[in-house]
């Protein structure tokens, strides 16, 4: 089983999970049709289904011309607001791809039907990977739109939280630099979540992904999956674990990001009208 991590849009991944021994292939919200199918041509594979994690449109927004372009191709999601969905599934349904074995964790919070999904190939040497979509990123946890926190407290500790420690995580966004700077707000004298943000910022500079992680990293760094933790509960000035949840998401939601002073060049242009015929309405 083969991950290809593809970037695309604004801070999003999707992701090619290759069967080696088949060359088939299914995709990970499959937001951009045109650079999906650049590297199923690249890497001379047949992409046979998409997952979809939720359906908001830089997850699912490409299922639609997919599902034109691949006659046949099979859309997997728990959401009937999913764009061309043919399977809907259900949590702890399994599904199979060749060696690939795929379990559907249903993680409502982030929307009322958010599914995570976890895979495997029996007997091989390699870590299962968890797709975690919107409910749980590196040093961090997706917003609550569509639920509550005791979905998410449930989510992270019951489903997720419980699948194996070595388990790689592959999240819908990378926002690790962002969430671990949160995290470090909430915990200060954490020294793994210093490292592990330095490390961030370095792959950031570089223009390289952070994932995958993996669930036993994240319980060292992750303020959402450390809420029985003493220093998180005296930064929430809470002691039940799904309050602590709740006062960290409101807080990381108001944590804004230094302001970025705006390029001197950009100012001047501005200021001498060069914007003007482009800013104009047709």
């Amino acid at each position: 089983m083969k991950v290809k991590v593809i970037s695309v849009l604004e801070d999003n991944y999707m992701y090619l999970v290759i069967e080696e021994s088949t060359r088939d292939a299914v995709a990970v919200d499959a937001a951009v049709p045109k650079r999906l199918l650049e590297i199923v041509r690249k890497e001379d594979v047949v992409l046979r289904a998409i997952l979809t994690t939720h359906h908001h449109w830089d997850h699912a927004r490409g299922n639609e011309e997919l599902a034109r372009l691949c006659p046949g191709l099979r859309v997997y999601g728990a959401d009937e607001r999913i764009g061309a969905l043919t399977h809907k599934v259900t949590h702890d349904q399994e599904l199979t791809f060749g060696a690939i074995r795929v379990r559907c964790l249903f993680t409502p919070c982030h929307t009322s039907g958010h599914m995570c999904y976890f895979m495997w190939e029996d007997g091989s040497p390699d870590a299962p990977a968890l797709f975690s979509g919107d409910t749980l990123f590196v040093g961090g946890c997706g917003k609550f739109f569509e639920g509550t926190a005791e979905q998410m407290y449930t989510n992270l500790t019951q489903i997720l939280g419980a699948l194996p420690k070595e388990t790689k995580v592959f999240c819908g966004h990378e926002c690790t630099v962002r969430n671990l700077k949160f995290a470090l707000k909430a915990e200060p004298e954490n020294e793994v979540v210093k490292k592990k943000l330095a490390w961030a910022k370095q792959r950031d500079d570089e223009d390289l992904p952070t994932v995958p992680s993996t669930l036993q990293e994240e319980f060292l760094y992750n303020p959402f999956l450390r809420v029985t933790e003493e220093p998180l509960q005296k930064f929430t000035g809470k002691t039940d674990p799904v309050e602590v949840l709740r006062t960290l998401r409101t807080e990381k939601d108001n944590f804004k990001k230094p302001k970025e002073r705006p390029n001197p060049q950009a100012m001047l242009a501005f200021d001498w009208g060069l914007f003007s015929p482009f800013l104009e309405k047709k």
